[in-house]
């Protein structure tokens, strides 16, 4: 009887060993546009290793995940991959900065069919971009190759991040957030990550639109304003935490549940938050999916970020300043757009 070798066993059930070890050489290359002095050792061990940075005196590690969802549909359809790492960073690197954390080191998980060194490079390289826009290291990750359980050509991502803060610097403070704090909002890049199945069914289900056509109210085509990557609020706000240190009393990343479900998640019993909505202007792809798919004001704010992909929560008698310093130091779109009140009732957020 002939025997086979393990590479050939595993060719024949679908998984190409060579590949999988290049992947390493690929993973590497992108590691390596992330390092940080805080590392200890590189890619290809069991564990990634690093250290505190020095000048914490309680340094609290934060911890956060994430995926993109099936905005990865978008991806595939387009066969454009090279956004969808920045959203995986951005998701997990925005909910550590609502505590106050510095996010440390990244790292991904990908699940694919099949290894195309093409489609990894991009989502690689993406992941990288994320990794460089929040300063923090891409320090290891994980690449499987299962045939049988996924769809050809198709893939799904999951990411990890470690953060610190001074455990005295934790946000949010609770104990100083009341009426009166005024509410600013950072401007969204568009639609982030969240609510793409019901994006999904109201273009390409409910009305069979192309993904590659050019929509003139959008300014582009779908695909393009679909897959913009998430916007990664990290160094902008830190910076101005350091500036101001006792400005800001909470902090919110509008992500899945939109301003209903995230807000009140830093909120005391006590208080409600007022929404002025005509404050800011929404991304053209907000009121383009109200009217195809006739959403009520309720089941946007309920889904979508509608333009402001965070908030601070800001003593009132410093929120001229804060948006000054996001004006001098930051590319960050700032404005007021609402302030906290006394508890309405079950409303924990009004808007107006």
């Amino acid at each position: 009887m002939t025997t086979i070798s393990s590479d050939e066993a595993y060719r024949q059930a679908g998984v190409d060993l060579k590949s999988a070890e290049a992947v390493v050489d690929i993973a590497r290359h992108a590691a390596g546009q992330t390092s940080k002095p805080w590392l200890l050792g590189g890619i290809g061990g069991f564990s990634g290793a690093f250290e505190i940075p020095e000048g914490y005196r309680q340094p609290v590690l934060l911890c956060a995940c994430d995926g993109v969802g099936t905005k990865l549909k978008l991806a595939f359809e387009a066969n454009k991959h090279d956004t969808v790492g920045i959203d995986l960073v951005a998701m997990s690197v925005n909910d550590i900065l609502v505590n106050g954390g510095e996010p440390l080191v990244f790292l991904d998980y990908l699940a694919t069919q099949k290894i195309q060194g093409a489609q990894l490079q991009q989502i690689l390289n993406g992941i990288a971009e994320g990794c460089q826009q929040a300063n923090c290291a891409l320090i290891g990750g994980e690449t499987a190759e299962m045939p049988g359980f996924y769809a050809k050509d198709e893939y799904d991502l999951a990411g990890f991040c470690v953060g610190v803060a001074e455990k005295a610097n934790l946000y949010p403070r609770k104990d100083q957030t009341k009426a009166g704090d005024v509410l600013i909002g950072l401007a969204s890049s568009g639609l982030h990550s969240n609510g793409y199945s019901l994006v999904r069914k109201i273009l390409f289900s409910d009305h069979q639109l192309d993904l590659s056509a050019h929509v003139p109210e959008l300014g582009g085509t779908l695909a393009d304003v679909l897959l913009t990557p998430t916007r990664i609020y990290v160094q902008s706000v830190l910076s101005i935490l350091k500036q101001l240190p006792d400005a800001v009393h909470a902090m919110v990343h509008v992500t899945g549940g939109g301003f209903y479900d995230n807000i009140p998640r830093v909120l005391t019993p006590e208080l409600s938050a007022e929404i002025d909505a005509s404050s800011w202007q929404s991304p053209a792809i907000f009121p383009y999916l109200q009217t195809l798919g006739n959403l009520s004001n309720e089941a946007m704010w309920h889904t979508f970020n509608c333009g402001i992909g965070y908030i601070l929560a800001v003593d009132a008698g410093q929120a001229q300043a804060v948006l000054d310093a996001f004006d001098r130091h930051t590319d960050e779109k700032a404005a007021i757009i609402g302030r906290l009140v006394p508890a309405q009732g079950q409303s924990k957020v009004i808007i107006q």
